[in-house]
């Protein structure tokens, strides 16, 4: 595993993708859904620690950009595409969907917060293999 032939750019622009999405997909799209289906008032979020939140997610989202452009390397952008889908949604939104079962979270719920991770993930797998 040779870390050094990533494509460092690629990985950072993809892990930046996971940010827009998640302000379009946790704004507009379902955020009033979202702070519903958590019990949050705009409160609540308004006492977050806001640069934690963002910097830790920043980390976790790199690390992950990381992990699929290691296995994504040289493979097409369609390939890119279905595999980062596949990831998303037969690993991430299915072993989310195991936790929400048990944890007793609505299904809208697991929808939101799993289907923000296949959306991101088959674009981080577009973004890494664009870019060879």
């Amino acid at each position: 595993m040779d870390f050094s032939t990533l494509n460092w750019l690629a990985i950072v622009v993809a892990t930046i993708s996971t940010f827009v999405i998640g302000a379009i997909w946790y704004g507009p799209v379902f955020g009033k859904v979202w702070m519903q289906e958590n019990g949050f008032t705009e409160e609540d979020l308004k006492e977050a620690n806001m640069a934690k939140i963002y910097g830790t997610a920043f980390i976790l989202e790199l690390i992950m950009a990381i992990n699929l452009a290691l296995f994504l390397k040289g493979l097409s952008v369609q390939e890119g595409l279905i595999y980062g889908f596949f990831t998303g949604f037969g690993w991430i939104a299915m072993a989310m969907g195991v936790n929400y079962l048990f944890s007793r979270n609505t299904i809208r719920l697991w929808f939101i917060d799993s289907f923000y991770f296949v959306i991101s993930f088959t674009l981080m797998g577009a973004i890494l293999t664009a870019w060879v």
